[in-house]
């Protein structure tokens, strides 16, 4: 009997998404489109999950809502911050109860709707 090759499977995937990347690479590169996605929240935002995903939520709705307003197709990504989607809660807060303020699933609602007016206001 012969022994399988087991060195590729022991390789680390690496993360570094250029073209050197072994074949079992899982890191995906980002494309242009990714590149002006909300990222996560950090960690330190808020105490849960449910909370950040709601302030990222809050993000994209205040990104899509300037961009419809000032009629713009670039990434407004890097002129707002997480302190803004903070300073917004009240705007979209449903509730006060310090752990449920939102609905985030209706904000995601919200964002991609606008996100989509975007694309399509941009496509034109």
């Amino acid at each position: 009997m012969s022994a399988l090759p087991c060195a590729a499977l022991a390789q680390t995937p690496s993360t570094n998404p250029s073209g050197d990347t072994p074949f079992n690479s899982m890191a995906i590169a980002r494309d242009e489109a990714d590149a002006c996605r909300v990222p996560k929240p950090p960690a330190d935002l808020a105490e849960t999950a449910y909370l950040r995903n709601g302030y990222r939520a809050i993000l994209r709705i205040l990104i899509a809502e300037e961009a419809l307003a000032s009629e713009t197709c670039t990434c407004l990504l890097g002129d707002f911050t997480w302190d803004q989607a903070l300073t917004a809660l009240p705007r979209f807060q449903t509730s006060d109860n310090p752990r449920l303020p939102f609905k985030v699933l209706d904000l995601y609602a919200k964002a991609d709707a606008l996100e989509a007016q975007v694309v399509e206001a941009c496509a034109e």
